[in-house]
C-alpha cells in the first residue's frame, strides 16, 4: 500500500511533465507549421501572393483523413492574421459516400476579407460541397479565385484517397491569450 508521500510525488511528478509535453507538441507543430508554408511556396511559389494579400489564413500542416463507406478526418494547425499567428484551430470532417482509402495532407486555407476571417475565428465558417480545394502545383494558384471568401488549397503527403472532396469540413479556433505578441507561446 502505497503512503502518502509516494501518491503526493507521483502527482508532483505528473504535474511536472504535462506543462514539458504540451511545450514540446506545440515546438512540434510550429516547426510543422513553417515547414508546410515553405512547402506550399516551393511547390507553387504563385501562391505568394495568397500569403501576402489575404486577410488571414489557417494552415493544417497534417491533416488524416480515412474512410470505408463512410470517412473521418481530423487535423490541427495555426490561424495567422497580417503575417502572426493569432490562434489554435482544429478541424473535423464527416463524409458518407463512395469512398476508400487513406491519407495524410496538408492544407492552407486563404481567407479573402476581413470579415471571413473574423466569422472562422468565431465558429462561423463550415465548408460545404460548393468549396473546392485546388491541389497545389506549379502555377496551379494563378487562376484560382476566392469562393465564398476562401481560397482552399491541399498538398497529398502520403496515401491513396478514392474521393477527394472538402465539404463537411467543421473548425474551431481558440485565440491566444496575446494575439498581440503574435501568439508566441515559450
Amino acid at each position: 500500500m502505497r503512503t502518502i508521500r509516494q501518491w503526493l510525488w507521483v502527482a508532483v511528478l505528473g504535474f511536472a511533465t504535462a506543462a514539458p509535453a504540451a511545450d514540446t507538441h506545440y515546438a512540434k507543430l510550429s516547426s510543422d507549421i513553417r515547414d508546410t508554408m515553405a512547402l506550399f511556396k516551393q511547390t507553387d511559389p504563385s501562391l505568394k501572393k495568397f500569403f501576402e494579400n489575404s486577410a488571414g489564413f489557417a494552415v493544417f500542416p497534417n491533416v488524416a483523413k480515412g474512410a470505408f463507406g463512410v470517412g473521418a478526418a481530423q487535423g490541427e494547425g495555426q490561424v495567422f492574421e497580417k503575417g502572426r499567428p493569432v490562434g489554435a484551430t482544429k478541424m473535423t470532417q464527416i463524409t458518407v459516400g463512395f469512398q476508400l482509402g487513406g491519407q495524410v495532407y496538408a492544407e492552407v486555407i486563404f481567407f479573402e476579407d476581413r470579415k471571413t476571417l473574423q466569422e472562422f475565428k468565431e465558429g462561423n465558417v463550415e465548408f460545404s460541397a460548393q468549396v473546392s480545394a485546388v491541389a497545389a502545383a506549379e502555377g496551379a494558384s494563378q487562376n484560382a479565385k476566392y469562393k465564398l471568401g476562401v481560397a482552399v488549397f491541399t498538398i497529398a503527403r502520403s496515401g491513396l484517397m478514392f474521393e477527394a472532396s472538402i465539404g463537411g469540413q467543421k473548425f474551431s479556433f481558440d485565440p491566444y491569450p496575446d494575439s498581440g505578441s503574435a501568439g508566441d507561446k515559450k
